[in-house]
């Protein structure tokens, strides 16, 4: 009887719980529903919205085959930015990850590093460009040092991750037949952590094109910058061209680099 008595009050809890949890959601979602103000949409705004999806329905083609300063090129260019920052942000993010590893260093010393990653994660990517165009001005240098800020801290965090996940026996088996702290390095980690070490930047890359995307609409190279210029012309015929090469952009490298670490992952 007091096992179906503990059973009787374990299922109580779990379902006030469960209603609590409901409850919870149900007044942040009427909460949140009273910031939608419809009053601001005038016709004005519905004759925009007509336009923006004629203009991808009908895009300025010329755009599009123009390779000399036409969408071609300005992808690629973004393709450029974020590859570059991906690259420079996944070296510096290695050492930083063995610093902020616990059973690398002592506990103290990855507190600290880790305190001052979780500093620069918490600030987002186009504020790190509207920065970095005070320091270096507009242009696509100002990108790759943003990706590759920005970068440093999520790879830094998921590098730890993995870094934590090791497999000690290995090295103790090492440490056992007398090899030396470079072997150690060479034989024992390096290993166990290159594909996966791969396999999380190609991710952040994915997730780094759309963020170089992002930041030439502050002036920080890329497509981004064209764009902006369009809207503000209201030139959509070629707003819909930057949008259907950026999609099919996107789409081709998610689809590469999907395929990609599934094979890295899986040996």
């Amino acid at each position: 009887m007091n096992a179906i008595e503990q059973q009787l009050q374990y299922e109580k809890g779990n379902r006030a719980s469960l209603i609590l949890t409901f409850i919870i959601i149900i007044f942040l979602l009427v909460w949140s529903a009273s910031a939608i103000n419809l009053d601001n949409m005038t016709t004005n705004g519905v004759d925009m919205a007509k336009n923006i999806l004629l203009g991808i329905l009908s895009p300025d083609w010329s755009l599009l085959t123009n390779f000399r300063g036409g969408v071609p090129y300005l992808l690629i260019e973004t393709v450029a930015i974020a590859f570059l920052g991906t690259m420079i942000g996944a070296i510096l993010a290695i050492p930083l990850a063995f610093l902020s590893a616990s059973n690398i260093v002592p506990k103290p010393v990855a507190f600290i590093v880790r305190l001052l990653l979780i500093c620069v994660r918490t600030v987002p990517a186009i504020v790190y460009g509207l920065m970095f165009i005070r320091v270096t001005g507009q242009g696509p240098f100002t990108g790759v040092l943003t990706i590759a800020f920005v970068s440093v801290g999520m790879l830094t965090k998921l590098y730890v991750d993995v870094i934590e996940e090791l497999d000690r026996s290995v090295l103790e088996s090492m440490t056992s037949i007398g090899c030396n702290g470079f072997e150690k390095i060479r034989y024992g980690i390096i290993p166990q952590l290159s594909a996966l070490f791969l396999s999380i930047v190609i991710y952040r890359f994915d997730m780094n094109l759309r963020d170089a995307s992002v930041l030439g609409l502050v002036g920080a190279g890329g497509i981004g910058a064209p764009l902006i210029f369009a809207m503000n012309s209201y030139k959509w015929s070629q707003v819909g061209s930057i949008l259907i090469g950026l999609i099919l952009l996107i789409l081709i490298v998610e689809f590469a680099s999907n395929k990609i670490r599934s094979k890295i992952v899986n040996g």
